[in-house]
């Protein structure tokens, strides 16, 4: 789902409640201190996330939507969330080799989005892994799974090198060019990781707050390359983000890249999906106790 933002950034009003944290603008705060991030639980966007199917595949979308439909319905879907987000254990996922001679489901991912795409060794984890694997099952056929640049993934299935795309994937009107998206089956949102000691969006209330500071200074926001972040600190008409003015954008292969880069100071923040980010809090953390 692509986010209007209400009113333009130039037209924003300073809120009393900001004080003083508003008016510091959008320089760095990462200091010598700082090993470990935390994420400003602000929604700067909403998301849907679906899968991309090739666009001479009907019979896949269909059989594709009847999958979502089911484990939605069933509570299939809830468990895997829960091997990420609760009590549950995440499960590995295989992939075969490709081979034209079977009868294989052909996956293209990026796997450096915890919880929805990672790898520990050969093996793959993370919600939308899960969720194809289990796909796969439904339709009788053998896994593959491909790990790109996520740039990349959609050209890979528009070329025909694969049969769809689970990586995560915001639905939107250019990469419709390339794939068919499924029907959603994830809401997703877009928040900023910040060093932990800084205290630069303590007192913001909604994402009009937030933009306010990053619109006030320069800074530097990392993220992953091609995603919905990159997208919404440079601008783009079509995805109506009006981008962050007072911000430049630095791409990197992953979120966790983009964190530890910005804790070595080399840039000011990270903006990525909710999800990842407090993945991404965590291991530091954890790495650091």
């Amino acid at each position: 789902m692509k986010k209007k933002m209400t009113g333009t950034i130039a037209c924003l009003a300073a809120s009393a409640v900001l004080g003083t944290a508003l008016l510091t603008g959008c320089s760095s705060t990462t200091t010598a201190k700082d090993t470990t991030v935390k994420v400003v639980d602000i929604s700067l966007t909403d998301e849907e996330y679906a899968f991309g199917i090739d666009k001479n595949n009907a019979e896949l979308l269909t059989k594709a939507n009847e999958y979502i439909a089911k484990v939605k319905g069933d509570g299939t879907f809830d468990k895997i969330c829960e091997n990420y987000f609760g009590e549950g254990t995440p499960q590995a996922v295989v992939s075969a080799s490709q081979d034209s001679g079977k009868d294989q489901l052909v996956v293209v991912t990026n796997a450096e989005f915890s919880p929805f795409e990672y790898k520990e060794g050969s093996n793959y984890y993370g919600i939308d892994m899960e969720l194809v694997s289990g796909l796969a099952d439904f339709l009788d056929k053998e896994l593959v799974i491909l790990d790109v640049d996520f740039d990349s993934v959609c050209s890979y299935v528009d070329t025909g090198k694969a049969d769809m795309v689970a990586a995560g994937l915001t639905v939107n009107e250019t990469r419709k060019q390339s794939v068919t998206f499924t029907d959603s089956y994830y809401y997703a949102s877009q928040v900023l990781l910040v060093p932990q000691s800084s205290t630069k969006f303590a007192n913001c209330k909604d994402a009009v707050d937030v933009l306010k500071i990053l619109n006030e200074g320069k800074c530097k926001i990392g993220g992953q390359s091609g995603t919905t972040a990159e997208f919404y600190v440079k601008g783009d008409e079509e995805w109506e983000f009006e981008g962050i003015s007072g911000a430049t954008w630095v791409g990197y292969n992953s979120g966790s890249l983009a964190a530890n880069d910005m804790l070595a100071g080399n840039v000011d923040y990270v903006l990525i999906d909710k999800a990842p980010a407090k993945v991404i809090a965590e291991k530091i953390a954890k790495a650091n106790n």
